[in-house]
């Protein structure tokens, strides 16, 4: 036992960062109702220039680190251009757009890619198109 405590990692921890930016490489346009995805317990995951990733949303509020959620729409892969530490509550802008805030990470098909889930208002994808920025960011007070 390593003696580490998931729960003492709060997004009061950390300092100032840099947001992680991101470009949109390909759509996906699949809706679950119980996709079963199991979020891991790390409230943080650096993400590495080069790095690509699914991008997720779900309307649960509930969907958080440790938890799950069913109700999820696959909406996007992007590819991070700019690296940095995403933390869980962070803001997700897709363009100038807000998408939702950042409610956690699937690890189920790395080392492939990891799925990086977005809480929003509705599982309907938004309108976006190959090429558009992504950025996730500290929450502006």
């Amino acid at each position: 036992m390593s003696g580490y405590d998931p729960s003492l990692i709060t997004p009061k921890i950390y300092g100032d960062r840099r947001p992680v930016e991101g470009e949109i490489v390909a759509l996906l346009n699949v809706t679950f109702d119980k996709r079963g995805l199991k979020l891991i317990d790390a409230r943080s995951r650096a993400m590495l220039r080069g790095e690509i990733h699914e991008l997720m949303i779900t309307d649960e509020e509930a969907a958080a680190p440790g938890g799950g959620a069913d109700r999820v729409s696959a909406v996007a892969f992007f590819e991070v251009e700019v690296g940095g530490v995403a933390i869980v509550e962070d803001e997700v802008f897709l363009g100038d757009e807000p998408l939702g805030r950042l409610a956690g990470f699937d690890l189920t098909h790395m080392p492939n890619h990891m799925n990086v889930l977005v809480r929003s208002l509705t599982l309907r994808s938004p309108p976006m198109r190959v090429g558009e920025k992504l950025t996730i960011r500290k929450p502006r007070p």
